[in-house]
C-alpha cells in the first residue's frame, strides 16, 4: 500500500504554511483537518516549508520526520494517534544534505539516491519489505506525482526508466512549467497530493503545460479524478501529504 494514498477520503492534509488561503479553504470544505507546516530554517528559503523535504510517511500511521522540526510535528500529530519518529539526519541547506527524507514511493518500491537517505528511514522501509530503487535524483518525491499504487508522472528520466523497468505505468512529461518561488521551476510531485484512491489534488491548473492533454488522458486512463485546489497556475508546494487519522 502506498503511504501517500489514503485508504478512504483523507481527513488530514499537511501543507506548506505559505499556501494561499483559497487552497486551504478548499481542503477544509472537504472536511479535511489542515496542518500547516513549520519552517525548517536550515533549508533553502523556497523549500523551507515543504512537507516532503522533512517528512516521509512509512504508512498512514507512522511518519519519519527530520530532527530539525520533529518537536512541532510530534506535538501536532501524536495527539491524532499518529506515531512520529525522529530521523537521524539533520538537514542543511546544501545538496545533498537536504534530501534525506524526500523519498518517492510506488507499490512495493522506494526510489531515491539512497547514499543520502536518512538511516532510520531506511530501517523502517526495510522493515516494511520495501525494495530500494537507487537513482541519482535526490528530490525523488518532489519529482514523482503518485497517481495510484502502480502509476505516476515524472519529468525525471532516471525515475521514469527505473520505475518503468519494474512494470510501473509512468508518464514522462517535459520539465518545467510549474511555479516554485526562488527556482526556475518546480516539480509535478510537489504540486499534487492524493485525496483518495480515485481522486487527487492539483495545486492549480496545468493547462499551460505543454503536456497538459497527455496528463489529462493518463489520469482518465487510470480512472483518477482531478480536484483543483485553485484556478491559478500550478505551483510546487512540496507535496500535500494526506492521512486518514483525524
Amino acid at each position: 500500500m502506498n503511504p501517500f494514498i489514503p485508504i478512504n477520503n483523507s481527513d488530514i492534509a499537511i501543507i506548506d504554511a505559505r499556501a494561499r488561503e483559497d487552497l486551504v479553504e478548499k481542503l477544509k470544505s472537504l472536511n479535511i483537518c489542515v496542518i500547516k507546516t513549520v519552517k525548517c530554517h536550515e533549508l533553502q528559503e523556497g523549500v523551507s516549508y515543504h512537507p516532503d523535504m522533512v517528512i516521509h510517511p512509512i504508512n498512514q500511521n507512522l511518519l519519519v520526520v527530520a530532527p530539525n522540526v520533529f518537536d512541532y510535528y510530534d506535538e501536532m500529530l501524536s495527539k491524532k494517534g499518529i506515531i512520529v519518529v525522529k530521523g537521524e539526519k539533520e538537514l542543511t541547506s546544501k545538496y545533498p544534505d537536504d534530501i534525506a527524507y524526500n523519498v518517492g514511493r510506488l507499490r512495493g518500491f522506494a526510489i531515491h539516491n539512497f547514499i543520502h537517505t536518512d538511516e532510520k528511514l531506511k530501517w523502517y522501509l526495510k522493515k516494511e519489505n520495501i525494495e530500494f530503487i537507487d537513482v541519482k535524483q535526490g528530490y525523488s518525491k518532489c519529482s514523482l506525482a503518485i497517481i495510484d499504487e502502480s502509476s505516476g508522472i515524472t519529468s525525471d528520466k532516471t525515475i521514469f526508466e527505473s520505475l518503468s523497468k519494474k512494470g510501473m505505468d509512468i508518464l514522462k512529461i517535459e520539465p518545467g512549467h510549474i511555479n516554485l518561488e526562488g527556482y526556475k521551476y518546480g516539480f509535478i510531485g510537489g504540486a499534487t497530493g492524493n485525496y483518495s484512491k480515485t481522486q487527487m489534488f492539483f495545486t492549480g491548473k496545468f493547462d499551460r503545460h505543454p503536456d497538459h492533454r497527455r496528463i489529462e488522458t493518463f489520469l482518465r486512463k487510470r480512472k483518477v479524478e482531478i480536484i483543483y485546489l485553485s484556478d491559478d497556475e500550478i505551483m510546487d508546494l512540496g507535496t500535500i501529504i494526506t492521512l486518514n487519522n483525524c
